[in-house]
């Protein structure tokens, strides 16, 4: 039997049908599209937050990322020069004995915004000795602005291969090669014992320089995995630093970044800015000295 295209009856019965068959896919996806949204909101350090949540967020120790996203508030607060930040430094301070490295580190960094706070002075000294090398790294950067050059040799740090060692003994095994490029956190091996597996994280952005252990080989805790060399920003904030609390021994090292082809011509002119501020510094001691 043949059906006639006009048939109204087509018309009316096709529609619920297909109602019926895609309104549960509708559903999924927009519970989907509402869930991102969701997790996006309460999770984006932009979203702004009144009194009330940032210190409730200071004060969820369960929730470390809450805590992150008070934490950049406030800096923005600080930036803006509102009075009102202050109330929340006592609390700030506390942070420097937090588990969390990501706590750790943007602390170091919110404390360069105040440079008139001498309780942040002080715990920024005390982030020096941070066991985390990107938490002393903007404890170094964040004195900068307080015009101490306290974290100079931790700021020479980032223009030299930083050692990874291996934090167990055991199996290793990795895929990396010479030369990738990883961000911070990013997997660089396993280490198998037994029945036991320990991943090594990257502490730092940055480049693959040397492989010293070869995937494969059985090392023992404290053995030299690999080397890296810091990321390109790291290195150009490395060199604004110096170019306030760097010395005359510094310039060799900075020089070669003028050189280099490996490098961005904005980093390259801020090595030549580096070391003329450097040099221009070190002329007037000489001729206050005399």
């Amino acid at each position: 039997m043949t059906t006639n295209g006009n048939d109204p009856s087509l018309k009316i019965l096709l529609p619920p049908s297909r109602f019926r068959a895609t309104w549960p896919l509708l559903l999924v996806a927009g519970l989907f599209v509402f869930g991102a949204f969701f997790t996006w909101y309460y999770t984006w350090f932009g979203r702004e937050l009144n009194d009330q949540e940032i210190s409730t967020y200071l004060a969820d120790e369960q929730h470390p990322r809450k805590a992150q996203h008070a934490l950049v508030q406030i800096q923005q607060r600080i930036d803006k020069q509102d009075p009102a930040a202050q109330k929340w430094y006592p609390q700030l301070v506390k942070f420097a004995d937090s588990p969390h490295t990501e706590l750790r580190l943007t602390l170091a960094w919110l404390m360069g915004s105040d440079s008139n706070s001498n309780e942040f002075h002080q715990t920024l000294l005390k982030l020096l000795n941070d066991p985390e090398p990107i938490v002393r790294r903007n404890a170094a950067l964040a004195l900068v602005r307080f015009g101490d050059a306290s974290g100079r040799n931790e700021l020479r740090t980032i223009f030299e291969p930083y050692q990874l060692k291996s934090p167990t003994e055991g199996n290793l095994s990795s895929t990396l090669r010479a030369g990738a490029e990883v961000s911070r956190g990013a997997l660089l091996a396993r280490i198998q014992e037994r029945a036991s597996v320990s991943e090594v994280r990257s502490p730092l952005p940055g480049t693959v320089r040397d492989l010293v252990a070869q995937s494969g080989a059985q090392v023992k805790a404290g053995d030299l995995l690999l080397t890296l060399c810091s990321d390109e920003e790291s290195v150009w904030e490395a060199l604004r630093g110096l170019a306030i609390v760097g010395m005359a021994e510094d310039v060799p090292v900075i020089e070669q970044y003028q050189k280099t082809s490996s490098v961005s011509e904005r980093t390259k002119e801020q090595a030549a800015l580096t070391v003329k501020a450097i040099q221009g510094r070190a002329s007037s001691e000489k001729q206050t000295a005399n």
